[in-house]
């Protein structure tokens, strides 16, 4: 069994697939060494055990509070499940991330993200969490509770998430274009009003004398929106695009100013059509918002290096948050992210290079994709290192949820 960019094969020598909880409690208590598996969007080793538990035949089970503003369901369910879901109930999420097709649950422990000056990580709309450790007991943290902002972002490390609950909103619309040729001494001289622009901005760039593709997503209001003669120098696509070059146009969500629901406009691939490239392997890493202009200048200078082997870059936005192991902790961010082609030794070389570049810049990577720093690099960005670890020995005292990914790239 292989990821989905198909760069990695799972060791694990046995799968579970329980359809209740109880079930659950009891796997995950006799095995001893332990992983939950979500929709494998990962890419490298992180989700790998000795025994894997899939919790994709759990119940959904999503619930609606209206007085409470939230949504609780089943982790194991995909961003595009709990969308559809909602729909029904006339009820809206404020961020998604780019591919609906991964599960919530592997999203928030990996501190996976959508874009937007003002939005979070994914892992920032969590209000309660619900789960299994590694005795078999069954633990509920809260927004406010003493261990919640380190166990939201647990890296698949504190047990195994069964239960979410996030904020909720009223449904909403939102409207998408895309401009095309961004030159970068306009980014560089109007970098906060360009990522001000919408609700979610992304770039898109093969790091060539222009920007490609810039994606501005705004929420419809009651006054109808003009169609832009430019972006900042950049003009509008005369059709649908997709950020991939050579992809097809009909795997993306709506553009040309076309309002849609939240669910249709906020990710950039649709579901039922593969996301991204298919055959790939992604890596980001996310440097201080400040540092973002002088992190791009460098990766300017690598492009003979990197363009080879790179589909496309996109840059975007996250708001600073709380979430101990969270990339964004303490700062708002700028997210790099790289989506190559799928030779797996030649991009690690490459990433050499990239992440001594950004170095200088306190990069933090994200936890879900492809990077070669280990633990002694990784510490000294996280504040809150050693109270997670202090908590990783309260929570999974026998080391159950522990893995060589674990030990290689965090402690």
């Amino acid at each position: 069994m292989r990821n989905w960019g198909g760069n990695y094969a799972y060791r694990a020598g046995r799968l579970h697939r329980p359809a209740m909880l109880d079930e659950l409690r009891r796997i995950v208590a006799a095995a001893p060494r332990v992983r939950v598996l979500g929709t494998r969007h990962a890419f490298s080793d992180i989700a790998d055990s000795a025994e894997l538990v899939t919790l994709d035949a759990l119940p959904a089970d999503v619930a609606v509070d209206r007085d409470a503003g939230t949504v609780s369901f089943g982790a194991g369910i995909t961003f595009g499940g709990l969308a559809t879901a909602l729909t029904r109930e006339r009820i809206g999420l404020r961020n998604l991330p780019s591919t609906p097709h991964i599960s919530v649950g592997g999203a928030i422990a990996t501190a996976t993200h959508g874009s937007g000056d003002a939005n979070g990580n994914l892992a920032t709309a969590v209000a309660e969490l619900e789960l299994v450790t590694s005795t078999g007991e069954v633990v509920t943290t809260r927004r406010g509770d003493a261990d919640f902002e380190g166990l939201v972002v647990g890296l698949g490390a504190t047990g195994a998430v069964t239960r979410v609950t996030l904020d909720a909103e009223s449904a909403y619309e939102v409207s998408q274009r895309v401009f095309e040729e961004l030159a970068w001494d306009a980014l560089s001289e109007q970098f906060d009003a360009v990522f001000a622009s919408g609700d979610s901005v992304s770039l898109f760039t093969r790091w060539g004398d222009a920007i490609e593709q810039a994606w501005v997503k705004r929420r419809v209001t009651s006054a109808p929106e003009r169609a832009p003669a430019d972006f900042f120098g950049a003009r509008p696509a005369a059709s649908e695009r997709n950020p991939v070059p050579g992809m097809e146009p009909a795997n993306s969500t709506g553009q040309l100013g076309r309002p849609g629901l939240w669910s249709d406009r906020l990710p950039h691939f649709r579901m039922g059509f593969t996301p991204s490239a298919g055959e790939e392997i992604q890596s980001e890493y996310h440097v201080p918002r400040r540092h973002a202009l002088a992190a791009i200048e460098a990766l300017r200078d690598l492009a003979d290096t990197i363009r080879p082997l790179l589909y496309i870059c996109e840059i975007r936005t996250v708001a600073a948050d709380r979430l101990w192991m969270s990339p964004q902790y303490g700062r708002d961010s700028v997210a790099l992210h790289f989506t190559w082609r799928r030779d797996q030794q030649a991009v690690e070389r490459v990433l050499e290079s990239v992440e001594a570049a950004l170095a200088p810049f306190a990069a933090r990577p994200h936890w879900g994709k492809l990077f070669l720093a280990d633990a002694a690099m990784t510490g000294g960005l996280y504040e809150r290192l050693g109270d997670f670890m202090s908590l990783l020995d309260r929570v999974d005292p026998r080391g159950a949820f522990r893995n060589p990914w674990l030990e290689r790239h965090v402690g």
